[in-house]
């Protein structure tokens, strides 16, 4: 059958707008995907429903339709979208409703299922991870516009391909291959040089965003439109196909996919090949997403400026300990950005962060807010601070569980409002851990120097829930005989202090060149707790890479 064009739009809620405008107009398509959804998303939608009922979806991806409907309608470009967040019958709704303003017949079609919320008492939101059987439905029956509550990233594309080549839920391999598109799809531009650890490789000033040519069998290319900024190489899509994975088991709804068969393989300018993908039966159970709110945070960020930084912030924290012995968890953390004899006044300052939360809203907000301000002139020399103490925000705690498959009820309602149950698959398997894969031959002995590891090898991280992952790659064969035999998951703890208490799991990917490290705990309970100063853990890969080791001057 035909190549299917699948193409990105959007990789959280907040992308840029006009990029569903762009993937319209700069290139051919046949699906259109948008990707609206997060932990930290999903929160920020159930406390927008507590407002108002009927709300609960992306309200942006109404705004970008109303501009490009028409277009989409002119070329035959289905969408395909999880904006529908908690409410995709609202959503769906709302898009029949823009259609018929503006005059476009297209069919609109959703799925539901996902919320779990009211078995979950407490919880402003409690979500299933669904997959892309129910997209295939809809796409069956003739829809043009798909929306989806909470299915996995990864469905956007494989719900498309089922529809369009004909696969079912047996057909482990080619779903395998259409997760790993959907997996390098589903954050944007960060496959086509956005956040990467070589960005200086290319224009990353505006980057175009991926698309993926989907082939019958379930290999893929990646790639972009013709004349799109940033770049797609083997590096950017090793890159987002390390990010937030874990092991050589990718689980989701559909099939297992196995990332330590994944071939990359240069096709051309901004093409790479991936094939060889092999699949598994998916789990017994589906992932849960529950959020709920944990009560309340204060922070008030203390400038120091000029000499005796480590005295100043003593003393900020002995005058403040009496307004915070009744909160239920305070942090001080002191950030060096001060330097000696510094030419400006900025350069000279170090920044102490107070982070309090607490159950009570008063505890955290006018009696620390009112007790750092009642310093201002009775504290350290230069007192000042970087912005008024607020009340204290709430924030939300993410925690996930898993429940059978067959006790979620996957729905696809179809355009004229007839419902499908989505079965669950008859065939699944508990995940284990693969057998460790044999280690290259180590690097011949030889003279080594100091430098850092981003040198040689690049880097992504991101969250799940409460942990962080780091994926690590080398960019040549010897640097990564030379990385997989030096970053074992203690030198990980080592170059990386904040690790060292907690579980670090290392899983290796030979095929890509590539390791990829699981810290557990690291996130506390998740982004929207704002456990530490790296919320998402984005950072955590490139402060690795800046770490210094001895490193083979062959490879320098």
């Amino acid at each position: 059958m035909t190549v299917l064009r699948v193409g990105n739009a959007s990789g959280f809620y907040g992308d840029r707008f006009d990029a569903m405008r762009e993937m319209l107009t700069d290139g051919p398509l046949d699906v259109l995907t948008g990707d609206y959804l997060a932990e930290l998303t999903m929160l920020i939608l159930g406390r927008d429903r507590l407002k108002d009922p009927g709300a609960g979806y992306a309200r942006t991806f109404l705004r970008q339709l109303e501009e490009c409907l028409g277009l989409a309608h002119e070329r035959g470009v289905k969408v395909v979208t999880n904006a529908g967040g908690l409410n995709p019958a609202g959503l769906a709704d709302a898009v029949r409703e823009l259609a018929a303003r503006l005059g476009i017949p297209v069919r609109v079609a959703h799925v539901e299922g996902d919320d779990l919320t009211a078995r979950h008492p407490g919880t402003l939101a409690a979500h299933a991870y669904l997959g892309g059987f129910g997209i295939t439905e809809c796409l069956k029956a003739g829809a043009d516009i798909v929306v989806t509550g909470r299915v996995t990233d990864a469905a956007l594309v494989t719900g498309p391909a089922a529809a369009h080549f004909g696969w079912g839920p047996a057909d482990h391999d080619r779903l395998a291959g259409a997760v790993v598109a959907g997996h390098v799809l589903e954050c944007g531009a960060q496959a086509t040089g956005g956040n990467y650890a070589f960005f200086r490789d290319g224009d990353v000033r505006r980057p175009g965003f991926p698309l993926a040519e989907l082939h019958a069998d379930g290999s893929c290319v990646i790639t972009k439109h013709d004349g799109t900024g940033g770049f797609v190489d083997t590096g950017t899509v090793t890159a987002q196909l390390l990010y937030e994975t874990g092991g050589a088991r990718y689980a989701g709804p559909d099939v297992t996919a196995r990332l330590d068969t994944v071939t990359l393989t240069p096709d051309g300018p901004d093409r790479v090949r991936i094939d060889g993908v092999r699949g598994e039966p998916p789990p017994p159970t589906l992932k849960v997403g529950r959020n709920r709110l944990g009560g309340f945070r204060g922070e008030v960020v203390f400038v120091l400026t000029g000499l005796d930084i480590e005295a100043k912030a003593a003393l900020v924290r002995e005058q403040l300990a009496p307004a915070l012995g009744k909160a239920e968890d305070v942090r001080w953390e002191l950030v060096r950005t001060d330097r000696p004899d510094a030419p400006t006044e900025e350069t000279a300052a170090a920044l102490l962060r107070l982070v309090v939360r607490d159950a009570d809203q008063r505890t955290v907000g006018r009696s620390i807010g009112g007790a750092a301000v009642e310093l201002a002139l009775a504290s350290y020399p230069g007192f000042h601070v970087l912005a008024p103490p607020g009340k204290g925000d709430p924030y939300g705690v993410f925690e996930a569980e898993y429940v059978p498959q067959d006790t979620v009820g996957h729905i696809a309602v179809l355009p004229g409002g007839r419902r499908v149950p989505v079965p669950a698959p008859h065939a699944t398997a508990a995940l284990t851990d693969v057998p460790r894969p044999p280690l290259p031959d180590p690097l011949p002995p030889g003279p080594a120097r100091t430098a850092p590891l981003g040198r040689i090898a690049g880097a992504r991280s991101g969250d799940k829930g409460g942990d962080a992952n780091v994926g690590v790659w080398a960019r040549t064969d010897d640097a990564w005989r030379w990385l997989a035999h030096e970053l074992t998951a203690d030198r990980f703890r080592e170059l990386l202090p904040e690790t060292r208490e907690l579980p670090v799991t290392r899983h290796v990917l030979p095929n890509l060149r590539a390791l990829n490290f699981t810290v557990a705990g690291v996130l506390g309970a998740g982004v929207a707790a704002r456990h530490r100063f790296d919320p998402q853990a984005k950072a955590l890969g490139e402060w690795l890479r800046a770490r210094h080791l001895e490193i083979p001057e062959v490879l320098l």
